[in-house]
């Protein structure tokens, strides 16, 4: 059996199609955040008595009622279902039903607008953290296996063409740096969102004097949201910002997903993805499919979906618009999805089987073609003439040896000067 809406005085008559379209899945996406909004009802709770709203007994009763609640829906014995319109609704509900005219008194200088804003910037504060965690991961195990595999040859590409010798261990601290400044994205923008909504109300304030600054550090925000227009407006602006620092990272999984692509093929040959990463054909028995590593280019889309969901549900004048519900699903969906892709990148990392020999055989002789224009250029002729002089010697080259090659090249981040300390330092730092 339903409740009956909060909004409800006694004498609305429900349609309930046009409840349920209204509901939507909220009830269900609210399971994701139930926890949070009792967390910052146990805050609200105390910011209340402080300023004497609630007597210290009502205060205790209401904190040890959220505390049963959340109990409740740890173990699986309190579900979110159709008997409710929200996770807002069921906190209030239970609390009425255990203590009856107290529990009815939770919702005193809030609104629902404040309690989901708050819910889901403490969501996101958990998110971002788990994104940034995620991409030190990654970078971690990229640096680790490139501190492993310096000597290792590989041939450099641009426009998928062979193009000068390199090593794995570049390609390497290539991803481990993207991943560094996606896990610095991660954290400016959790630092961005770490700000208080609660007691902003329905978006323009309450006539109690609500002790917002105490309420935003017990829930641990850095400072309080303090227009309560912006309130309102940041919402679905904020969830995209941190979708963005989302979509940043599984651009780069992105890219790593597509070097395995080609490099396990038998084209290429250099690499064998493990077996846990694979499957097979259900009618060539030859086969074994990079089904993980094809899924993982594939996450970046989930993102680019809900980005373009939230940004064109913010086409809204100011205050709060019931448009405004249907930013939960696509972030939900998107860090869901997102920090499961993200998660699988370390041990695919760590497990690669590399085909040495096949990778330091696919540098030809014309691939040092580039370090004797350098060489030349070193001893005094003109870097153009240096150029052409190269071009006419690439047939001479082949006395030359990857590991020659990569040994001179001492510029920064180069073969032979990788700078995987630095790499590591930076890593270390952001831990």
């Amino acid at each position: 059996m339903s409740t009956r809406p909060l909004w409800d005085k006694g004498q609305a008559a429900l349609d309930a199609a046009a409840q349920e379209f209204c509901a939507g899945d909220d009830v269900v996406l609210d399971r994701r955040l139930i926890l949070h909004d009792i967390r910052a009802s146990i805050a609200h709770v105390h910011g209340l008595q402080r300023i004497d709203v609630l007597a210290a007994a009502e205060a205790e009763a209401l904190v040890n009622g959220l505390g049963e609640l959340a109990e409740a829906v740890r173990a699986g014995s309190f579900v979110l279902d159709e008997r409710f319109e929200d996770g807002h609704s069921a906190i209030e509900w239970y609390l009425s039903e255990r203590l009856g005219d107290v529990g009815r008194k939770v919702h005193t200088g809030r609104s629902r607008n404040d309690q989901v804003l708050v819910a889901m910037r403490l969501w996101l504060k958990d998110a971002l953290a788990d994104l940034r965690a995620r991409c030190l991961d990654c970078a971690d195990a990229c640096l680790r296996r490139a501190e492993t595999t310096r000597d290792v040859a590989l041939p450099g590409y641009t426009h998928l063409q062979r193009a000068v010798p390199s090593s794995l261990a570049a390609l390497l601290a290539g991803h481990a740096e993207a991943f560094l400044d996606d896990a610095e994205t991660a954290r400016a923008t959790a630092g961005t969102l770490d700000s208080s909504p609660l007691g902003t109300a329905a978006g323009y304030g309450v006539n109690l004097p609500l002790d917002r600054d105490g309420v935003a550090r017990e829930l641990g925000f850095s400072r309080v949201q303090v227009s309560p227009i912006y309130a309102q407006n940041s919402r679905g602006k904020l969830e995209l910002l941190a979708v963005q620092a989302l979509h940043q990272a599984l651009l780069d999984v992105r890219r790593l997903a597509w070097d395995l692509s080609l490099y396990s093929t038998a084209e290429f040959a250099f690499v064998r993805l493990p077996d846990a990463y694979t499957t097979g054909s259900s009618i060539m028995p030859n086969k074994r499919n990079p089904d993980v590593v094809e899924l993982l280019r594939a996450v970046p889309s989930v993102t680019e979906g809900a980005m373009s969901e939230l940004s064109s549900l913010l086409s809204l004048p100011s205050g709060y618009h019931r448009d405004l519900q249907a930013t939960k699903a696509p972030v939900l969906r998107a860090f869901t999805r997102g920090l499961a892709g993200l998660a699988l990148v370390p041990a695919l990392v760590h497990t690669l089987e590399l085909d040495v020999a096949r990778m330091a055989a696919a540098i030809d002789p014309e691939l040092y073609a580039t370090d004797r224009a350098v060489e030349l250029a070193r001893a005094g002729v003109p870097f153009r003439d240096a150029y052409r002089q190269a071009a006419a010697e690439m047939h001479d080259l082949k006395d030359r040896s990857p590991a020659e090659s990569l040994a001179a090249r001492v510029s920064l981040g180069g073969p032979g000067n990788l700078g995987l300390d630095r790499l590591r330092a930076r890593l270390d730092a952001l831990r």
